[in-house]
This record gives structure tokens, C-alpha cells and sequence, in this order.
């Protein structure tokens, strides 16, 4: 089996040259760039409520019932939570046959080869580091909120300063560069404390909900759109057909938006080399953490719903604590601002671990320089984790994002799409892998897993695909002016290397 190694290597040359199996899962062994497998399912669960659970829960809930779906928000989270589940299973597979760091990454360069790798990967880099920045100034904002004296941002000259997003992403870094084992402790303690508020929030406001709130269920469609231009849906703008608010497709509109809450999932992916026994372990982890966050998010917009009439949710300042508010249960409101601190902690931690797993991935295939691979005494790939940490940090310090976060979210669908044509690709190219978990009803889950993907990216602005399409442009600038080249160096070194191990 280890002649057949070196053949197996790479299965095409140029562009889409792939990287075999065999060599990914043969990477894992080298000294210098090795991972400590630490984690187990039930780690991995905690990881996946962990990044999912944060500020969606608290707030997005409460606008999109008010602005966009009314109580049918309940059946918008239901069918984000079908496409991000069809998604899953095609993760599942991919995760436990080819357990090795860099999650969509890696999954592409398998099955489309080195281009397509690197262009999954650069969007990547994109959405973890967009995504971590961003949630970092939400933490802030409720720092803000729950200390009440000061506030987190100063001005320093023209500048904005939040230090509050600073220390966030400071500690953070260095509990990442502590251990991966380490980081799950901290995160499960801090997930133990925000799942219990969202528990306090289902039951408490369970004893104030009022059925006639929930009729109408989908509230007649009331037509028109306040968005013109570039900042409309790219379905709008190319159909002509306008939006509206309410109706079901306005319950369709919120199934897009709703999809922001569940981003993050797919980092549990990217812990593939660091997990004990990964073929159960990792479906387990993803699917567990799945179907967990969709429980609570489905009862908490019931509550929210039940408690308070949509309309009077109306509005871009509603959250969670205005339902309370509106039923006279102030005390709730700070409660309520502890979680989302404890829930935003922890999504940043998953997010930034997200990222160092990409790049490591690709540091160690030769796509960015191969020295940031290198793993310290802990088992943890410290260059790159302070290399992220500084970035997210000045990102979150200093950079107003807000526009930006639509981003993350065409970056993660982008991904799914890939990953579940891959699973099909990798299905008829190697039906010899051992495969921990297959995706039933093969190819029918994967079709309907890009056709859901693809719908709710349509749904996004048209300036966000001008941005994403912007990024993925220098993108291909970077891989043909310096990462073709370094991964060519990196590819002779490995068949060199696997040339001697035949010998």
C-alpha cells in the first residue's frame, strides 16, 4: 500500500491538479506540522452550539418577525435550518473520509483540484476573518450594555477605537495558541451559560404568549421595496420583479436572512485532524450541533412571536429583550444582554479557530508560505493563530464592518455548494475510501443541498456579489502571481519525499 502512495499523489498536473487521499491523510504524520487529536463528538457538539448560538438568536429574530415573515419567522428558521441540514450530511461524509484540517478546502482539493482549492480557501479567509471581526464588535456593543459607566469605543484623532473588540480577540488568541482541548473547556463552560439563558427566555416567556399573536401566521403580502439599484436582491434585479415585505415571499426573504443565525456549523469540519476517531465523531458533531441550535431557535421565535404582536416588532432597534419589555419584565433585559455577551464569546473563539485551520491547510499544500504551518510544543499552529489574532484584531479595533456582513454569508453558502457537488465527485472517482458516514438518497440530497444554497444566494444584494466577485479577483491575482509557483516547490519536496519512502 505505501508503493502505491507516491502514484497516487497528484492525479492531474496544472490547474486542477488534485492531491489524493492517501497524501492529505500521509501530511498529518509529518513532525513539524502535526496536530494533537484531543477532541471528541461530544467536543465537537459543544464547538458547533458554540459558533451558532450568538448574536442571531438574540436579535436577528426579532427584526426579521417585525420587518420581514411576522410569526411565520418560526417556518423561516425551519427551512434555513433544511438547506443548512442537507448541507451537513454532505459534510459529514466528506469530514469523516478524508479527516484532515482545512474542511471545504481541503474537501475541493481532493475532488476539483489546486485552483478551485485555492479559490474556496481564499473565500474562506474571507468569511471566518469577516465573520470573527464582526461578532468581535458585537461583543462590544454588549459589553457596552452590561457595564453601563463607560463605553468601549474612544475616539483616538479621526479614528474609532472599541477596545472592547481588542481584549475580546487578545484573549481569545491566546487561549487558541493554549490547545485546542483547552479552548473546547472554556468554550463548553461559556455554552453551558448562554443555552441556559436561551432555556430561562423559552420558559419564562412561555407563560406570556397569547395565541392570538400567531394569526395571521404568514401576514398578507403588503408589496413593494424600499431598495433600489445595487442594494436590491440579485433575484430582484435580474427577474425585475421586485420585493415585498410579508406574504409567503416574504417568508422566503426571511429564510435568507434567518440563514446568517446558523452560519458557522461547518467550522466543526475544520477540526477534522485534531478528533479522536473522526469517521463517528464528526458526524456526530455536526449533525448533533444541528439539529440542537434548531430546536432553540424554532422555540424561541415561537415564544418571541406569541409574547407580543409582530407589528410591534417593527423596526431595525427590536430584539429579544423588547418582547419583555413590552410584557413588563424588565429584569429580563439584562439577563438577556449576559447571554449574548457569553453566546458572542464563544463564536468568536469557534470562528478564529475556523481560521487557523484553513490556513494551516493551505500553508502546509505551499498556497501561502509553508513556514506558517509549523506546530509548537502544545500540538497548536501558533504562527498562524498570532498572525489571525493580529488581523481580526485591528480588523475589529478599528474597521466599521456593518455593510460587510452579508459577505460571510455568500462566502459560507458559496462553500456548501462546493462541498456538495464534491461529495458526489469523490462518491464515483474513489468508491474505495472507507467512509465513516454516507449521505443517504444519493445524489438526490446533494442536488437539493446546491439548489437551496444557490436560492438564498440569490436573495443577497447585488452589491455583495459585486464585493464577493471583487475579492475572488484578487484572489486569482495572488494564486497566479505567487501560490501556483510556492505550491510547485511544495509538490516537487513531496514527491521527492514519498520517492524515498518506496525505496
Amino acid at each position: 500500500m505505501t508503493e502505491d502512495r507516491p502514484k497516487k499523489a497528484l492525479r492531474t498536473t496544472g490547474l486542477f491538479r488534485t492531491k489524493s487521499v492517501e497524501q492529505s491523510m500521509k501530511d498529518t504524520d509529518e513532525p513539524d506540522t502535526k496536530l494533537r487529536k484531543d477532541l471528541t463528538s461530544w467536543d465537537l457538539t459543544v464547538f458547533g452550539v458554540a459558533v451558532v448560538i450568538g448574536a442571531g438568536i438574540f436579535t436577528l429574530t426579532a427584526r426579521t418577525a417585525g420587518n420581514v415573515a411576522g410569526p411565520s419567522v418560526s417556518l423561516a428558521f425551519l427551512l434555513a435550518a433544511v438547506a443548512c441540514g442537507l448541507a451537513a450530511l454532505c459534510y459529514a461524509e466528506f469530514a469523516s473520509t478524508v479527516p484532515v484540517a482545512g474542511s471545504a478546502y481541503t474537501f475541493s482539493y481532493a475532488t476539483f483540484g489546486e485552483f478551485v482549492a485555492w479559490i474556496i480557501g481564499w473565500d474562506l479567509i474571507l468569511e471566518f476573518a469577516l465573520a470573527s471581526s464582526v461578532v468581535a464588535k458585537g461583543w462590544s456593543l454588549y459589553l457596552g450594555e452590561v457595564i453601563g459607566s463607560a463605553s468601549p469605543i474612544v475616539k483616538i484623532g479621526s479614528l474609532d477605537f472599541d477596545w472592547g473588540a481588542l481584549v475580546i480577540v487578545l484573549i481569545i488568541t491566546v487561549l487558541l495558541v493554549s490547545g485546542t482541548k483547552l479552548s473546547s473547556r472554556v468554550s463548553l463552560v461559556v455554552t453551558a451559560i448562554k443555552v441556559a439563558v436561551v432555556l430561562l427566555v423559552v420558559v419564562v416567556g412561555a407563560f406570556y404568549i397569547k395565541s392570538e399573536n400567531y394569526s395571521p401566521y404568514i401576514p398578507p403580502s403588503q408589496g413593494g421595496t424600499t431598495e433600489e439599484g445595487i442594494h436590491q436582491s440579485l433575484l430582484s434585479f435580474v427577474t425585475g420583479a421586485g420585493s415585498s415585505t410579508f406574504g409567503w415571499y416574504g417568508l422566503l426573504a426571511a429564510a435568507s436572512l434567518v440563514f446568517f443565525a446558523f452560519i458557522g456549523f461547518d467550522v466543526v469540519a475544520t477540526t477534522a485532524e485534531e478528533t479522536k476517531n473522526p469517521q463517528k465523531a464528526l458526524p456526530r458533531g455536526i449533525l448533533g450541533s444541528l439539529a440542537i441550535v434548531t430546536v432553540l431557535y424554532v422555540a424561541v421565535t415561537l415564544v418571541l412571536t406569541g409574547m407580543v404582536n409582530y407589528t410591534e416588532l417593527a423596526g431595525d432597534d427590536s430584539t429579544l429583550a423588547t418582547a419583555f419589555a413590552l410584557n413588563g419584565l424588565d429584569w429580563a433585559k439584562n439577563i438577556i444582554s449576559f447571554g449574548a455577551l457569553a453566546g458572542l464569546t464563544t463564536v468568536v473563539m469557534v470562528l478564529m479557530l475556523g481560521q487557523t485551520r484553513v490556513l494551516f491547510a493551505m500553508s502546509r499544500d505551499g498556497l501561502v508560505p509553508h513556514s506558517l504551518a509549523h506546530t509548537g510544543s502544545r500540538g497548536t499552529p501558533v504562527r498562524i493563530t498570532l498572525l489571525v489574532g493580529g488581523v481580526v484584531s485591528v480588523l475589529a479595533a478599528f474597521f466599521p464592518i456593518g455593510t460587510l456582513e452579508e459577505m460571510v454569508n455568500i462566502g459560507t453558502l458559496f462553500a456548501f455548494v462546493l462541498v456538495s457537488i464534491g461529495v458526489v465527485v469523490l462518491r464515483r472517482t474513489r468508491p474505495d475510501l472507507p467512509r465513516g458516514f454516507k449521505v443517504p438518497l444519493m445524489p438526490l440530497i446533494p442536488i437539493l443541498a446546491v439548489a437551496s444554497c444557490v436560492w438564498l444566494m440569490v436573495n443577497l444584494s447585488v452589491e455583495t456579489w459585486i464585493r464577493f466577485v471583487v475579492w475572488m479577483a484578487i484572489g486569482v491575482v495572488i494564486y497566479f502571481a505567487y501560490s501556483r509557483k510556492n505550491a510547485d516547490k511544495t509538490i516537487r519536496a513531496r514527491e521527492a519525499a514519498n520517492e524515498r519512502d518506496s525505496k
